[in-house]
């Protein structure tokens, strides 16, 4: 959907020749600043620390380098590991605004015999609103990059994320790589990735299935899975010449055996194992099996751990698939396999010394220490031992050093007893809502999918609360605090217990509504809250996009009732001074709604402003009454100081997408302006220090974090400091350097 602007592309005969060869795209320095700008300021960017809170779908232990690791994500990018700093090492932070549907990690692959290279195939969604995938290569492990733009989608945040890898260098020829995509085939490069050819593969793709699963390397033949058999048909193939590829002969059949997930070759042994199930996962698999493959003489023995469709002790059905494999480098007949999409009796690693004839549970004698990262609680007294699990590997130089990948963490052990996460400078998280409270322990209250609300006492640690609880939720929706009264602070959101909650203490302990609307339970959606905190207004939207009235409780939440002025799905807005002042912008229509009576009615007030997109947002300016901001993304950014009854564009402002508040500058009366937009002809992070007459960019080229339209917000105690929300990369919080 979006080009990118770092690339020239040419496709030349059905081969995507290489793009632009740089990490760092020019931009006007210094001596070129477009007019209303000032040269960039130097910031430095950190992540406030959650502790990865997304799914790892894919970990690379380097066969031939000591304690160095690759992981991806699908919605967060590539990290690189090294023990001797032990945390991970974001690459792929430089992809901009453009580029978001790079930021997916679709496979990655390193090439045994040069140990600095490494690949990786980008691209998020298959869908036709998102843009073709592009493959990485590196030959300083991450720290530079040369780029292709491929002509085909890949889908690294679409069912079968967990399978792979899907990319591979081929074991014969280092400058020969081999690229499995969902709907187009198998595709081939023979100089190392710089352009790419449809290789001859003998199965059929189509525009909605899985296509290829897995590439492995078994000596000097490759493996190829299909996730596209019925069952019955071929679904591994495998080529010994990399010209010619056929199935495999005798290989499992049935429902357990559909789809082949993940692969790993014992080379001592001369077998492969792999893992399958009735579906790619990481979701909806119900049946699964392992098998390993003699390669010396083609013989085929099923080693499946535990076979699916028993009981567990409380009455239900053990459903589930297999998912991550991976041997022992040095040590012939040690297997770890994974179980995937157990949730009755929950996912285990099960470990084989002899080949897979006996198996133990790791799950059953496990150790889990959460204390680094304590939301993975989940609001219980203990963790579970993981979901999600196809992301496995083995530290060739350590038998003993394990991780899994789950839908929040990576959990590592060094012993097969103690576990703990792994995931120092691992952050994916999705973040929705950003607070910044004016006083009290936390700079930072958050709001993300997947992992609800947090209150940060610190930048530098995961909350020692861990996720917001009672309730729990799931996906934040709303989130307000009482400018007049900062202790006073609301959430909305998805959860299975209630979908909306108040706390009295600034966000630290939670109490849910005493009732909530009907609608809340299917349509949860945004919240505010007046002033000194006596009303709340919650706006409803389903997850399909219906829009539902809002609902006003002038009782704490204790009792609800209709606003039929109010427009329909509009976030709203509290006035922070007067507390009978509410508003709302109505993207469907582009008017402008407000509210004097507390909000029991709205009436429209600008009328003809941008409408139809549902990610236009209103800000207030703190300290000040009737003094609105309104983000209108591409049509750029209005201002109204009367209470949004006239609306003057800010010239300065090409673009739009998210605006906040912060401590004023020293000798400055209005507070400090943040902004996710465009001043010039791209879109940056900058801060405006007079009311946005100029604009400073904040960050650089090497901290663009794809997609960060949802919210942006200064620090009302520190002056520079700012908080952004990306889309997979959590919260970035920079200050002047």
């Amino acid at each position: 959907m979006h080009a990118s602007r770092l690339s020239r592309r040419a496709v030349l005969a059905g081969t995507a020749a290489a793009a632009a060869l740089t990490t760092v795209p020019l931009r006007p320095g210094p001596a070129q600043a477009a007019e209303g700008t000032a040269p960039a300021a130097a910031y430095r960017w950190r992540n406030a620390v959650m502790g990865g809170t997304g799914f790892i779908t894919g970990v690379l232990f380097h066969p031939c380098v000591r304690g160095l690791a690759y992981a991806r994500t699908d919605i967060g990018g590539a990290y690189r590991w090294e023990d001797r700093l032990g945390r991970w090492t974001p690459l792929t932070d430089h992809l901009g605004w453009d580029d978001w549907n790079l930021l997916g990690v679709e496979a990655m692959a390193v090439d045994p015999a040069h140990p600095d290279r490494l690949y990786l195939a980008l691209g998020t969604y298959t869908q036709a609103w998102a843009g073709n995938g592009a493959v990485l290569r590196s030959e300083d492990r991450g720290a530079t990059w040369l780029r292709t733009d491929l002509t085909v989608k890949l889908g690294a945040n679409e069912d079968g994320r967990g399978c792979g890898e899907r990319l591979l260098v081929d074991p014969r020829d280092s400058d020969t790589l081999w690229l499995g995509t969902r709907h187009d085939g198998l595709l081939r490069s023979t100089d190392r990735g710089a352009t790419w050819k449809p290789a001859d593969f003998p199965a059929t793709p189509s525009a909605t299935g899985q296509g290829i699963t897995l590439l492995v390397a078994a000596g000097r033949a490759v493996y190829a899975g299909w996730g596209d058999s019925d069952g019955s048909t071929a679904n591994l193939y495998r080529t010994t010449d990399g010209t010619t590829w056929e199935p495999v002969p005798g290989r499992p059949a049935g429902a357990a055996a559909k789809v082949p997930i993940r692969a790993a070759y014992d080379r001592h042994a001369r077998e492969l194992y792999v893992t399958y199930a009735d579906a790619p996962g990481p979701n909806g698999q119900s049946n699964g099996s392992v098998h390993k493959l003699c390669t010396a003489n083609g013989t085929w023995t099923e080693v499946t751990p535990v076979k699916p469709g028993g009981t567990t002790p409380d009455g239900s059905a053990d459903t589930f698939g297999y998912g991550g494999v991976a041997v022992d480098a040095r040590r012939p007949g040690t297997v770890v396999v994974s179980t995937n999409n157990r949730w009755s009796a929950i996912d285990t690693l099960f470990r084989s010394t002899d080949g897979g004839r006996t198996w133990t549970s790791l799950k059953d004698t496990a150790v889990l220490d959460v204390s680094e990262t304590p939301y993975l609680t989940w609001g219980q007294d203990e963790p579970k031992f993981g979901w999600w699990i196809q992301a496995l590997a083995l530290d060739p130089y350590d038998p003993r050093h394990l991780v899994y990948g789950t839908g929040a963490t990576l959990y590592g052990t060094r012993d097969l007893k103690h576990w703990a996460p792994q995931i120092r400078g691992l952050e994916e998280a999705s973040v929705r809502h950003l607070i910044s409270p004016p006083a009290g322990q936390a700079h930072l209250i958050s709001g993300s999918g997947d992992v609800g609300v947090m209150y940060h006492e610190k930048l530098t640690a995961s909350p020692s609360r861990g996720m917001a609880t009672n309730p729990v939720f799931g996906t934040a929706t709303g989130l307000a605090q009482a400018a007049l009264k900062p202790s006073y602070v609301v959430r909305t959101g998805w959860g299975d217990h209630g979908n909306g909650a108040h706390s009295d203490d600034g966000g630290r302990t939670w109490t849910p509504f005493t009732t909530q609307p009907a609608l809340a339970k299917d349509a949860p959606g945004p919240v505010a809250v007046s002033a000194d905190g006596s009303v709340l207004l919650w706006s409803f939207v389903h997850w399909d996009g219906t829009r539902y009235a809002a609902h006003r409780s002038a009782d704490n939440g204790t009792t609800w009732s209709e606003v039929a002025s109010f427009p329909k799905g509009a976030a709203p807005v509290a006035d922070p001074v007067d507390p009978a002042r509410f508003y709302a912008f109505d993207t469907t229509t582009g008017t402008l709604f407000a509210s004097t009576d507390g909000g029991l009615t709205f009436t429209a007030r600008a009328t003809g402003l941008s409408s139809g997109d549902s990610e236009f947002q209103l800000r207030a300016a703190p300290g000040r009454t009737g003094d609105l901001w309104l983000s209108l993304k591409g049509n750029g950014l209005y201002r109204s100081t009367d209470g949004g009854a006239t609306f003057t564009r800010v010239g300065s402002c090409r673009a739009a997408h998210t605006l906040g508040f912060g401590k004023a500058a020293k000798g400055a009366s209005y507070p400090a302006l943040y902004l996710v937009g465009a001043i010039e002809g791209f879109n940056a992070v900058y801060r405006s220090d007079d009311e946005a007459k100029t604009w400073t960019r904040i960050n650089d080229d090497r901290h663009q974090w794809g997609w960060t339209g949802a919210a942006i917000t200064g620090d009302p105690r520190v002056y520079g400091r700012v908080y952004l929300a990306t889309n997979g990369r959590g919260i970035q919080y920079g200050e002047p350097a």
